[in-house]
């Protein structure tokens, strides 16, 4: 039972955890705009998420609702049960398996193409930095809104029948 409630947030969990993920890559290009050398790095978000799809179809056939490689719980103890603390509540022998996923799997950072050559070796453009800090920062927001909408949209299913 666990692992359906789980895997009903997996793919929001991935996107935002894929947006995270960039929004460090994306700070770190801006607090590095002035230091000689450094290469700005990004993730394709779209790219990483298509290809953590592709992985968990091909490990568990062609099935969207696959749980993706990434958005395995973490942290949670091998061997955990569910307890009936009342009469009308089913038992469940639910395991899982701490299998979270490291930021490795969501993809490997490129090195952006500067748009404007620097004498210093840097290729920080501050103006498209900005730019895909505030694209990145919108998307998560609205990921969040939807994943807060799902879990609300659950509670109220699970709370309406308990009058």
């Amino acid at each position: 039972m666990l692992d359906k409630l789980d895997a009903e947030f997996a793919f929001g969990r991935q996107a935002l955890d894929v947006r995270a993920y960039r929004q460090e890559l994306l700070s770190s290009n801006i607090a590095n705009a002035d230091t000689p050398g450094y290469k700005a790095r990004d993730v394709d978000f779209g790219a990483s998420l298509a290809n953590a799809m592709k992985q968990s179809a091909g490990a568990a056939g062609a099935s969207n609702a696959a749980p993706l490689a990434m958005a395995q719980p973490a942290g949670v103890t091998s061997g955990m049960q569910m307890v009936s603390t009342h009469a009308g509540h089913m038992p469940g022998t639910s395991r899982l398996a701490p299998t979270g996923g490291s930021t490795d799997d969501y993809g490997t950072p490129q090195y952006r193409m500067p748009t404007q050559p620097s004498l210093d070796g840097n290729t920080v453009d501050l103006d498209t930095e900005r730019v895909q800090f505030a694209d990145n920062s919108l998307h998560f927001e609205s990921g969040m809104t939807v994943l807060s909408q799902q879990i609300k949209t659950m509670l109220s299913a699970i709370t309406s029948g308990s009058s």
